[in-house]
C-alpha cells in the first residue's frame, strides 16, 4: 500500500439515505480492492450501524472509508453513546439487539472510541479473507 490515508465520506440523516449509504460502502470497498463477498459483509455491518444511529440518536451520522495496511477501514460516526462490544447473539425469538452482535461477527476487527464529531465505531476488514 502507498500509505495513502485519503478517505471517501458520506453523511446520512434519514431512513431514505440508507440505500445510498449501502451503495457507497459497497462501491468504494470494491474500488479499494475488497472482494465482493467481503464488501457485502462490510455493507451489512455499516447498514446495521447506520440504522441504529437513526433509531437511537437525534441526528444522523457520517461514514468514512479508506484502505490502510492491507485492510479496509470504515468509521461510522454519530452522536450516540459509546457502545459496548463483546455482545452475545440474542435468542432467536428476541425482537431486538442483533445489530452490534452481527457487526462484531462479520468484521475482522471492531473498535469504539470518541472522535471530534462524536462516537466512532471503527470497522476493519482484511483485503484478503483470513481463511
Amino acid at each position: 500500500m502507498s500509505g495513502d490515508t485519503s478517505y471517501a465520506e458520506i453523511t446520512y440523516a434519514e431512513p431514505g439515505d440508507l440505500a445510498k449509504v449501502r451503495e457507497f460502502v459497497r462501491g468504494h470497498a470494491a474500488r479499494l480492492g475488497l472482494p465482493d463477498q467481503r464488501a457485502e459483509l462490510l455493507t451489512l455491518a455499516v447498514s446495521e450501524l447506520a440504522t441504529n444511529t437513526l433509531q437511537h440518536t437525534a441526528g444522523g451520522g457520517v461514514v468514512r472509508l479508506h484502505a490502510s495496511g492491507g485492510r479496509i477501514i470504515c468509521d461510522v460516526i454519530d452522536g450516540g453513546p459509546v457502545r459496548t462490544l463483546g455482545r452475545t447473539m440474542p435468542a432467536a425469538d428476541a425482537l431486538r439487539g442483533r445489530g452490534l452482535a452481527i457487526v462484531e461477527r462479520v468484521c475482522d476487527e471492531v473498535g469504539v472510541d470518541t472522535a471530534d464529531e462524536g462516537t466512532r465505531v471503527r470497522l476493519a476488514l482484511d483485503l484478503e479473507s483470513p481463511n
